[in-house]
């Protein structure tokens, strides 16, 4: 199988560790390949196209639409699992399905939210980070005054720019498709995101336009932003640190909530993760063993 690399390592000890205890149950062998982020996509569509490679990949909420008719019907084991456990959230659902079939497994999502330096926010005059996309504006643009820029993606870094960027235009009511999936991003909607976006970014640090899914972790916890869009690892690297100073970046960071647009509702889009299984497998049966022994 094929997953992405991990940003916090206890993710990938603890998925190691339960494919050698399937292993150990069952007798099958499992290889387990991990690549960066911004490689699944087009690793998985190599795949795809040639018809050889990874048994299962675990790649991101769109990639299994990118290759339907290729993929193993993981209608039975889904509801096996959904039976089992409670049912499945109605999200990851609509991810995982297409036309009433589920082509994809949904494990869980890297929520996303506003990793921020309390005592920079502070000298700024805020006590916290405004729950308004107007109010957040002035917040990075008192920020980028005091010499703390924030710091987001506006690159492809896959989850760092997706997050933040999907929130920001459904929060001004725009979209890239409607109920019937029609394309219709074109709208005064999408241009008045893309105003404020433009009037955002000039407040960030340089650089984000070429930004990796890293980049934001590293300009972070070197002290040179203080606020971002991220997951969990930021914290996680640096309340694990020795070093004092970024154990210091860890005593003075919290979290906060996507800013709220005029939609007037949580507009956040968290990276929902999920595994497929390839048609050309030679063993499919037990590829989806494996799957739900993991699940």
């Amino acid at each position: 199988m094929l997953r992405w690399k991990r940003f916090v390592q206890g993710d990938e000890d603890k998925w190691m560790e339960n494919t050698a205890n399937y292993t150990k149950a069952t007798g099958v062998k499992v290889r387990v390949d991990h690549e960066g982020w911004e490689d699944m996509n087009p690793k998985a569509g190599v795949a795809a196209s040639v018809g050889a490679g990874p048994d299962v990949i675990v790649g991101w909420m769109d990639t299994p639409h990118l290759y339907v008719d290729k993929l193993v019907d993981l209608t039975s084991l889904a509801t096996y699992l959904g039976d089992k456990y409670g049912g499945w959230y109605d999200a990851p659902k609509k991810y995982a399905t297409h036309k009433g079939k589920w082509i994809g497994l949904p494990l869980g999502a890297g929520g996303a939210l506003l990793n921020w330096r309390v005592s920079w926010v502070k000298e700024a005059g805020f006590d916290k980070i405004p729950t308004d996309t107007q109010g957040f504006l002035k917040l990075c643009q008192a920020l980028h005054k005091n010499g703390h820029p924030p710091g987001f993606a506006l690159s492809h870094a896959t989850g760092d720019s997706e997050t933040w960027m999907h929130c920001i235009l459904w929060g001004f009511g725009g979209k890239l498709v409607d109920d019937k999936n029609n394309v219709v991003i074109n709208s005064p909607q999408t241009i008045e995101a893309l105003e404020y976006v433009k009037e955002l970014s000039q407040t960030f640090i340089p650089g984000c336009l070429s930004w990796s899914g890293v980049s934001n972790n590293n300009a972070f916890l070197e002290g040179k932003i203080s606020l971002t869009s991220n997951g969990i690892s930021i914290y996680y690297v640096a309340k694990n640190e020795k070093d004092p100073a970024k154990l210091a970046i860890a005593g003075d960071m919290d979290h906060a909530q996507m800013p709220i647009g005029k939609v007037g509702k949580p507009t956040e889009m968290h990276l929902l993760t999920q595994a497929f299984v390839l048609k050309y497998s030679k063993s499919p049966k037990a590829a989806q063993d494996y799957l739900r022994f993991m699940w």
